[in-house]
């Protein structure tokens, strides 16, 4: 199985990026490029072809393309991103996506996260939170259902997105911080709780085998690896600061 991993490089504006729930602090954008560069090597070395879009001029969050798009192995579904100053980031993602996926979309007055997203098998569990509202899950309830997937809607509170709270981190093990997002809303998954003093740690990239852990939460890591998880720790420090995370940098997709 061929996976690609589609990225888009950190901007120079990030320092003006939406902030929702953090405070605004400087982001040594050098420094972020440079994170930036040891996650895709990170993707690379799990057998990933990356596919890195250039950004363009005032898209300060673009590089956290998750939010752009959902792509399943079926179609890509573009996303209308929460806040308006996103939105102009989904032209260049939707460019690099047709060649390998039908395409849908999200139209107005829906708006859709990617991060609002998290697919478990056929079950796509879409938050709704302050960027998702119940006019797009209810879109793209309607554009996957001809693909044979639910789509769950789930509350979240106190985070930016339902991946802030939950994530992937097998196949049948979801890592969560149940102060975010109610452990009950996803049936007979295994969940594995955060380190309740590390509350930013429930969000991990899965690849194969592996996922793509930050380290700055070496408390949840530990409690990863005692479940037998093959982590690949990787600082991301400054994307941080901008409310980014491990999923965020990326759209991973099989290319064959």
């Amino acid at each position: 199985m061929t996976l690609t991993a589609i990225t888009r490089d950190v901007n120079t504006a990030m320092g003006s990026c939406e902030l929702t729930f953090l405070p605004r602090a400087r982001i040594d954008t050098t420094l972020a490029v440079q994170q930036h560069e040891n996650y895709t090597s990170a993707l690379s070395s799990l057998g990933c072809e990356i596919v890195a879009i250039p950004t363009e001029e005032g898209l300060a969050d673009s590089v956290f393309i998750e939010d752009t798009a959902l792509v399943l192995d079926e179609v890509a579904v573009l996303c209308r991103p929460g806040a308006a100053s996103r939105r102009p980031e989904v032209t260049g993602v939707e460019a690099a996506l047709k060649p390998y996926r039908t395409l849908a979309s999200i139209q107005s007055p829906g708006t859709l996260d990617g991060g609002d997203l998290l697919c478990v098998g056929k079950i796509i569990y879409a938050g709704l939170s302050t960027r998702s509202n119940q006019s797009g899950i209810n879109q793209l309830r309607s554009i996957v259902a001809d693909y044979g997937y639910s789509v769950e809607a789930v509350e979240v509170s106190r985070c930016l997105h339902l991946t802030s709270a939950v994530s992937a981190v097998s196949p049948e093990s979801l890592l969560i911080n149940p102060d975010w997002v109610s452990r009950s809303e996803f049936g007979d998954c295994e969940l594995i709780d955060i380190d309740r003093d590390e509350p930013h740690a429930a969000n991990a990239l899965l690849v194969r085998n592996s996922i793509i852990y930050p380290s700055s939460f070496p408390r949840t890591a530990e409690k990863l690896v005692t479940h037998g998880i093959d982590l690949i720790p990787v600082d991301m420090s400054e994307l941080q600061k901008a409310e980014g995370a491990a999923t965020c940098c990326s759209l991973i997709l099989k290319t064959s």
